[in-house]
């Protein structure tokens, strides 16, 4: 009888997912993007891909020596350094990327109490960080394949654009952003596997189209909706970034209102906006309203916050 009332400490409710084998899943979904990335851009790709994720997973194993609490080998610096590479030109400056790295893990991430703890995605904070402080290398995707503006930039500026190069990845960008295609495919593997679902990047997807097919100016065209859906990291950011189970909120309404609002912002930053991106920025502000956002759509408690029946 006695073992009927037995109390032990939470978590009552456990699981066989590990978070080494949620940040292994996502390296395997992201060799989809960074193998057609080091295909496009050539060795220069993975030279910046090793460079980060070596200053990651350094600076990870450096700042658990000191605080004696070693968190490395959970791999999430590893996915930190690979979406951080992922997010930069190719022929940026080796020690900006390095740079980039170390910003991610110890000002984002560790400083702020490590994996769960952080209050934004790594990754992005640190191409935000570079984009503010070295705006002319972070904006240069001219390299020995491409040349000129990216897709985006031309489409922003009235050009014409080869919508079938963007879906492919066929054109200048990022090291990881171009290719829809192999984005989505690292994205069903994600989805196969349980990892994320499609409340976030369906309702982001969904939001963005609408808003970019009434103000966009060109109604909505099949072929602009595709090029804004193609380029500038709106897949990447959807999938592998606004997913972060860290930075997103845990209610399900809440979910899908941070996907609504993170296609609002993408759509004004496009539309509105000096430039011709605006998914790192949309998911960065995003990330600072999460608190918010939960607080708002916090289920109430069975037989709490009804009306009261008069008597």
């Amino acid at each position: 009888m006695s073992d009927l009332f037995k109390v032990s400490s939470n978590p009552h409710i456990r699981s066989k997912v590990t978070t080494n084998g949620i940040m292994l899943a996502v390296i395997v979904a992201l060799m989809p993007a960074a193998g057609f990335g080091i295909y496009n851009f050539g060795p220069r790709a993975l030279a910046v891909i090793a460079v980060t994720v070596g200053a990651t997973v350094l600076t990870e194993y450096l700042f658990g020596l000191y605080r004696k609490k070693l968190t490395v080998t959970d791999l999430s610096a590893v996915v930190t350094g690979i979406l951080l590479a992922l997010n930069l030109p190719v022929n940026i400056p080796l020690w900006m990327a390095a740079l980039g790295g170390i910003f991610a893990i110890l000002v984002v991430k560790m400083l702020f109490g490590g994996l769960g703890q952080n209050f934004m995605n790594p990754a992005l904070a640190a191409r935000c960080f570079l984009l503010i402080s070295f705006p002319l290398q972070m904006t240069d995707f001219s390299c020995d394949a491409y040349t000129g503006a990216t897709p985006l930039a031309a489409l922003k500026a009235g050009e014409s654009v080869n919508v079938m190069d963007m879906i492919v990845g066929h054109t200048a960008g990022t090291i990881g952003e171009t290719s829809m295609i192999a984005i989505v495919l690292g994205a069903c593997i994600l989805i196969l596997l349980g990892v994320i679902d499609l409340r976030i990047p369906g309702s982001y997807i969904v939001t963005f189209v609408l808003f970019v097919g009434i103000f966009g100016g060109h109604g909505f065209d099949p072929a602009y909706l595709s090029a804004q859906l193609a380029g500038g990291g709106l897949m990447l950011g959807a999938f592998f970034m606004a997913t972060d189970y860290v930075t997103r909120p845990i209610t399900i309404k809440g979910q899908y209102l941070f996907g609504i609002f993170l296609g609002l912002m993408t759509g004004i930053f496009r539309i509105f906006g000096p430039g011709a991106e605006g998914v790192s920025y949309a998911i960065i502000l995003g990330n600072l309203l999460v608190p918010l956002i939960e607080k708002v759509t916090k289920p109430r408690a069975f037989g709490m916050g009804g009306k009261k029946h008069e008597k």
